[in-house]
């Protein structure tokens, strides 16, 4: 279910996340690649969810030969079964069951992370999906809702409802994105559960992704916000393993915004966009040594249209990308 390359490096997925996870930047990262798999950002399933409009927003074959998970979030379990079956009709290969957002609008509908509240009601909402559908469905969760008392029961709620794998971020909800993940939680998780597990939270380089798995001993790894700050992370965990060198090429980064910039321009407001670029690229920023001190002045830069801050930035960017090591 989440085999390894040839050369021993675990499956890579690229995470979900909302905001700048978007359309976007899965298309981005798809140009440079490395991963073996995406999960789109969720769609939420409110009560009055109307199916086959809900489902229009997923496209299976947006990322080319990468395939994308659906993920759904919801806390009716008739409608999450009815939107698993129309995801799987839309060319879906896998659907995840989000568990772990933490926004007070989803987890004031039961939703989300609140879902940790009630391991009976995590399975049966999970149960419901696995039985729609013929196609994988999976779980991401957290580690629990106000505290880890329920960690347990989650896990076996989650296995017992007959998902293939779990992919743990080891916070609780109200830890939000705050205090340091805790991966001895996955390496507990590991000993629980009978099912796949994979890693996710605070792998922001190959030096943590190969901490990650000695720790958790985990089967998989999924890289959200590191892979924001850097796109080619995912070449450079292969590159350890396969034992081949690896630098990126400037020309690959400058594709990568291209492709970005592209799928951007659909937004509508000029000012959007720009905002958008600001913050895909202070990621970048923040992520350099040698560019970190430049980071606020990309941040409050005044330019109006996407291709007159696009002329400000990059040579910024090229000055510290020049003979910086990743």
């Amino acid at each position: 279910m989440l085999p390894k390359d040839p050369n021993g490096c675990p499956f890579l997925i690229l995470a979900p996340m909302e905001g700048v996870g978007d359309r976007c930047f899965r298309k981005a990262m798809a140009s440079i690649g490395g991963f073996d798999e995406a999960v789109r950002d969720f769609l939420r399933v409110p009560s009055n969810a109307h199916i086959k409009s809900l489902g229009s927003e997923y496209h299976s074959d947006e990322l080319g030969s990468i395939p994308l998970a659906a993920q759904l979030m919801g806390s009716d379990p008739y409608l999450m079964a009815e939107m698993a079956k129309e995801m799987e009709n839309r060319g879906a290969h896998r659907i995840d069951l989000n568990c772990g957002c933490p926004s007070n609008k989803v987890t004031g509908r039961g939703a989300g992370s609140s879902l940790l509240k009630e391991p009976d009601f995590l399975h049966e909402i999970a149960a419901s999906m696995v039985k729609a559908v013929s196609i994988p469905v999976t779980i991401k969760m957290r580690s629990g809702y106000e505290d880890t008392s329920l960690f347990k029961e989650n896990l076996l709620a989650a296995q017992e409802s007959g998902v293939r794998f779990i992919t743990l971020h080891p916070r609780t909800k109200l830890d939000g994105y705050g205090p340091p993940a805790r991966w001895d939680l996955i390496a507990e998780a590991k000993s629980i559960l009978k099912i796949p597990l994979v890693g996710n939270g605070d792998i922001l380089n190959v030096k943590h992704a190969l901490d990650m798995l000695r720790i958790t001993g985990c089967d998989a790894l999924m890289i959200g916000r590191g892979s924001v700050i850097n796109p080619f992370i995912f070449h450079q965990i292969r590159s350890h393993f396969s034992k081949q060198p690896y630098q990126p090429k400037w020309e690959d980064l400058v594709r990568y915004l291209e492709v970005y910039l592209a799928d951007v321009e659909v937004v509508i407001s000029e000012k959007v966009k720009v905002n958008k670029l600001k913050q895909l690229m202070s990621f970048l920023f923040k992520g350099n040594e040698a560019l970190l001190e430049k980071r606020s002045i990309i941040l409050t830069s005044q330019y109006s249209t996407p291709a007159s801050f696009m002329e400000f930035a990059l040579p910024l960017l090229r000055q510290g990308w020049e003979g910086y090591r990743f």
